[in-house]
């Protein structure tokens, strides 16, 4: 019998949840996903438990945010005369909040 595959916390996660999204749902999961260094399990789980996301500063992450920032710069541009969608202003929401923890982090890191 092969080993039991357990999380950091010894915990053997033996249930499957699924459900089906939007392909809008979708990218946005994968922008939020992506800019929280999480993996879409751990991300998922910890919106579903009204835990706390903390996103801990990683290569990967900034990549993430720089890669963000120039999409969301490049769609303002496009719309400069008209109306930002919802999608928009909630990756633009999240990216302040997660550049808002970054800064307190380095303040209290000093």
């Amino acid at each position: 019998m092969s080993l039991k595959n357990r999380d950091k916390h010894n915990r053997w996660r033996n249930k499957t949840v699924a459900f089906r999204v939007s392909p809008e749902e979708d990218t946005q999961i994968e922008t939020f996903v992506k800019l929280s260094g999480l993996t879409k399990q751990d991300y998922i789980t910890r919106r579903l438990t009204c835990k706390d996301v903390v996103v801990q500063g990683n290569p990967r992450v900034y990549k993430a945010l720089r890669d963000q920032l120039a999409a969301v710069l490049d769609e303002l541009r496009r719309i400069e005369a008209g109306g930002i969608n919802e999608e928009l202003l909630d990756v633009i929401e999240m990216i302040a909040a997660i550049m808002d923890g970054m800064k307190e982090e380095n303040a209290y890191g000093k």
